[in-house]
């Protein structure tokens, strides 16, 4: 596979975690817990949603012929996408959302950085664009946490459920494979694998600060990145494709 056709399929890769998981954030659209969170949820999920389109629109770029980001948004099934599993889990309550989306963007924060760095211009140019907002996603992810976990006996209940049921799919964000080694060797990705320990140092102190207890790793999801996925996945995107299905080719 040459080195277009891997960055391609990188990219894909990238867009289809923002995508889904901008998915789910949207999914929160008029049922937050009042209004201010409501416009905050929703501007959240724009951001992954830009996110995957950048992503996309480059992997298009690569791949030539036809393709363009709605070819990889509306046309692809489940078993062709290739987002981590933490990304597709149903929306669950607003505590869910929370410990998920610290979860993710306290890894994807050191992620972007490091791609900044990247010796390709336009993961670098997109990696600089997501790393400002994610540093906004984590300040907020962040007093959230906080403000559950330390809150009631209910809202740390709910937060510690949530922590517990997300923690075995947090494994998955630095599993490295034969396209990520490839593109570490030239020097075009990060290697996610060596992210872990500053990611479990950061998360490590906002559990303890949120007066929450570390979950045992004893378990670990995988197969989001060979298309392995979990029921959850065909349910969002016969959503997310419906219109596209429907009528197949449409252009607004």
């Amino acid at each position: 596979m040459t080195d277009s056709a891997l960055i391609a399929k990188f990219a894909v890769r990238q867009g289809d975690d923002a995508l889904v998981l901008g998915h789910r954030l949207s999914e929160w659209t008029s049922r937050s817990p009042f209004l201010e969170e409501d416009l905050a949820l929703t501007n959240v999920a724009l951001d992954f949603v830009g996110r995957a389109r950048m992503f996309y629109q480059y992997a298009a770029t690569l791949t030539g012929g036809d393709a363009n980001e709605d070819t990889f948004a509306y046309t692809r099934d489940a078993r062709e996408f290739s987002n981590l599993l933490i990304c597709e889990l149903p929306r669950g309550d607003f505590a869910f959302t929370i410990c998920r989306q610290y979860l993710y963007d306290a890894f994807a924060l050191p992620f972007m950085q490091a791609l900044m760095k990247s010796s390709d211009q336009q993961l670098a140019a997109i990696a600089a664009k997501a790393e400002k907002e994610t540093k906004y996603h984590v300040r907020r992810d962040t007093d959230w946490m906080l403000r559950l976990g330390d809150g009631t006996e209910e809202s740390q209940g709910r937060m510690q459920k949530a922590l517990d049921d997300l923690w075995g799919y947090t494994g998955e964000l630095f599993d490295v494979d034969d396209v990520d080694r490839a593109l570490i060797a030239e020097g075009i990705v990060p290697d996610v694998s060596l992210l872990r320990d500053q990611w479990l140092e950061t998360v490590s102190d906002t559990i303890a600060r949120a007066n929450l207890e570390l979950p045992q790793a004893d378990w670990k999801a995988a197969g989001g990145r060979d298309g392995i996925h979990t029921e959850s996945l065909g349910f969002l995107l016969a959503e997310l494709q419906s219109v596209q299905r429907a009528y197949p080719g449409l252009k607004w």
